[in-house]
């Protein structure tokens, strides 16, 4: 009995040696990030507003995924990928520079997303008495737009030959507004600031330019349909993009019915039901 007892008090206490060698050596293994994902956004200034909210959805629900966005004109945008910086998608506000950058071996298939329309704003406390689209042609009025190279500024001045056809307006009409420029911008969101600061009288702008971060210090006169160009914008990944598959994917959410709905709250015309 009391070699028994022994053996099992030996082999009591070299289990317990063992158990605590065990549990001296062990370490809790480290919890593994999951990686992320950040895909390079170059979109259309006018964009700005909608798609940080667009990214900031698309990044809650997908948590792998990180937005950076690049805002600026289309055509600087289509100068900066040909140069080399990394974009993942590029979405232009008109189709001229999306085609430049498909000629040109910089991205595969475009789609269009969503369309806009042109307004005309004036500062709220409107200086220069302007109260309707014929005062754009008064003497000494000064308008900003984009540059013919901008899209909206390319969209402006199609208006204005639109109008130019037209007896209530004319070519006249079309000279005199031509003469009362004053600056043509880089983005149509330098017109909107020089707006609403009351640099100048009046500026051609997107409908969803007047964002509630402005709507107190612009009015907006609305180019009625007949004159309006409904601009088109295209979308499309980059034959570079590290990260196609994903690239692809936020392309999709932005064409769902989530992505244009938050497009619509920002004024854009939506082309998916």
């Amino acid at each position: 009995m009391r070699h028994s007892l022994r053996a099992f008090l030996v082999l009591v206490t070299l289990c317990t040696l063992f158990l605590a060698a065990c549990g001296g050596t062990s370490t809790a293994s480290p919890t593994s990030k999951p990686s992320i994902t950040t895909l390079n956004v170059f979109a259309a200034a006018s964009l700005t507003e909608s798609f940080h909210e667009i990214a900031t959805k698309y990044e809650r629900a997908h948590t792998n995924i990180k937005i950076t966005l690049n805002f600026n004109g289309s055509q600087i945008l289509e100068r900066q990928i040909a140069d080399g910086a990394p974009a993942d998608i590029f979405a232009s506000a008109d189709m001229t520079n999306m085609q430049k950058a498909n000629a040109a071996g910089l991205v595969g298939a475009a789609e269009v997303f969503v369309k806009n329309r042109l307004a005309v704003i004036i500062p709220a406390n409107n200086p220069g008495n302007i109260s309707s689209l014929h005062d754009l042609a008064r003497k000494g009025i000064k308008i900003d737009i984009g540059a013919s190279s901008v899209p909206a500024g390319k969209y402006s001045l199609q208006v204005l030959d639109n109008m130019a056809r037209v007896p209530s307006y004319g070519p006249g009409y079309e000279s005199a507004v031509k003469a009362n420029f004053v600056s043509q911008e880089t983005n149509v969101k330098a017109v909107v600031e020089k707006v609403q600061l009351g640099e100048v009288d009046a500026g051609f702008v997107y409908r969803t330019d007047v964002t509630s971060a402005v709507s107190n210090k612009v009015k907006i006169i609305d180019i009625s349909d007949n004159f309006n160009v409904i601009a088109q914008y295209p979308i499309a990944v980059t034959k570079n993009s590290a990260h196609a598959d994903e690239a692809r994917g936020f392309v999709q959410y932005i064409l769902s019915a989530d992505g244009q709905g938050v497009l619509e709250q920002f004024h854009f015309i939506a082309v998916k039901p």
